[in-house]
């Protein structure tokens, strides 16, 4: 399942490695996280729960806005 998650906070490239890192680091989880549209592209497992993805996000200190 492809997902968009849309990112408050992020400034930098050490921001988006730290939310790349927190995604990635979850199991089935691939991200990558583009600082010019302050989103992740994320490939998850079918049947994957959003909180997860956005605790993940949360954990490395920024703020989901939304996900589609």
């Amino acid at each position: 399942m492809l997902k968009t998650i849309f990112i408050e906070g992020l400034s930098c490239q050490h921001c988006v490695h730290r939310v790349e890192d927190a995604l990635n680091a979850l199991d089935g989880v691939k991200a990558v996280v583009e600082l010019a549209s302050n989103s992740a592209a994320v490939t998850a497992p079918d049947g994957f729960d959003d909180n997860v993805l956005i605790e993940a996000v949360v954990s490395a200190g920024y703020e989901v806005s939304s996900i589609d």
